[in-house]
C-alpha cells in the first residue's frame, strides 16, 4: 500500500453556525479531510469556544473579524503547527478577519497553509476600492513569503479569473468579481508572480463542472449558473504534488461547495 495523500479541502461557510445546522461535521468526519480552510465564519471567539474549536476531528485557529456578523476566516488541522500566523495587513483587513497562517515547519522545509477571504465588491463604489487596496497589499505579501517559504492559500477569491470560471460572463465584464483589473491580477500572481491556480493545473479544461458558487437568486444553483471563486493558489514546488480534485455538491452546507485537493505532502 502506498502512503496516503494530505487532503486539503477550502470552503467559505457563510457562517459556521449556519453550516453546523446543514450537516457539515458529519459530513467532515466522512470526507476525513487533513485540514479545511473556512471563511467567512461570521461569529466572535466567544461563539467558537466549547462548540466550533474543533470539527470532525480538527483542531481549529481563527482570526475573526472586529464587526459582529462578518468575515473571519480559520484553519482546522490534524496536525499540529509549528506556528499560527494571525493577519497580514497590520490594519484595515486585520480588522476584517481575511488571514490565518499555519506553518508545519520542519529541519527540512518551510511550508504554510493559508486560509484567507478576499473582500467582495458587489455591495458598492466603496467596497469594491476596499477590494483593490486588498490586492495591493496582497500581492507583495506573497511576493515575500515565495521568496523564504513554500506555501498553498486556499481562498474565496471573489474574483473569476477566465471566461470558462463563470457562466455568463458575456454579461458580468462590468461587474465586481469579474472585472478586467481583477483579472488580471490573477493573470499577474499566476504568471510572473509564479504562483500556481492548482484546480486549473489539474483541470484545464472543465467550465461547467469548476463552479464553486452560485447566486441565492433565479434557480442558479438548480439550473448551474455559477461562478469558479475558491481557489488552491501554490507556490509550483507544492502544486507539483497535487495529485487530485474534487468539487462536492452532493450537500450544501452555504452558498459555496468544498473544494478538495489532494497533495503528496509529509506531515
Amino acid at each position: 500500500m502506498g502512503k496516503s495523500l494530505f487532503k486539503l479541502t477550502s470552503l467559505n461557510l457563510n457562517g459556521i453556525r449556519s453550516a453546523a445546522t446543514k450537516g457539515l461535521e458529519p459530513w467532515l468526519a466522512q470526507a476525513r479531510p487533513d485540514c479545511i480552510c473556512v471563511q467567512e465564519v461570521k461569529a466572535q471567539a466567544a461563539d467558537v469556544v466549547g462548540k466550533f474549536e474543533a470539527l470532525g476531528g480538527l483542531k481549529g485557529h481563527f482570526q475573526f473579524a472586529e464587526k459582529k456578523g462578518y468575515s473571519g476566516v480559520g484553519v482546522y488541522t490534524r496536525h499540529e503547527p509549528s506556528d499560527v500566523v494571525v493577519g497580514f495587513d497590520g490594519g484595515e483587513f486585520d480588522a476584517e478577519g481575511r488571514y490565518v497562517e499555519l506553518r508545519f515547519d520542519t529541519p527540512a522545509r518551510k511550508l504554510s497553509i493559508i486560509s484567507s477571504y478576499f473582500p467582495s465588491g458587489s455591495s458598492g463604489p466603496e467596497r469594491q476600492e476596499a477590494k483593490f487596496r486588498f490586492l495591493d497589499k496582497m500581492y507583495p505579501h506573497l511576493m515575500a513569503l515565495k521568496a523564504e517559504r513554500e506555501f498553498i492559500v486556499c481562498s474565496d477569491v471573489n474574483i473569476a479569473h477566465q471566461q470558462a470560471d463563470l457562466k455568463n460572463w458575456r454579461s458580468n465584464q462590468k461587474n465586481s468579481g469579474f472585472l478586467p483589473q481583477e483579472r488580471a491580477w490573477m493573470t499577474q500572481l499566476t504568471t510572473e508572480g509564479g504562483v500556481v491556480d492548482v484546480y486549473r493545473r489539474l483541470k484545464p479544461d472543465t467550465t461547467e463542472a469548476c463552479y464553486t458558487w452560485w447566486s441565492n437568486r433565479g434557480q442558479a444553483y438548480a439550473k448551474n449558473v455559477g461562478w469558479r471563486l475558491d481557489y488552491h493558489l501554490a507556490t509550483p514546488a507544492l502544486a507539483d504534488k497535487a495529485r487530485g480534485e474534487s468539487i462536492y455538491k452532493d450537500e450544501k452546507f452555504s452558498d459555496h461547495a468544498p473544494v478538495t485537493v489532494e497533495y503528496d505532502l509529509d506531515f
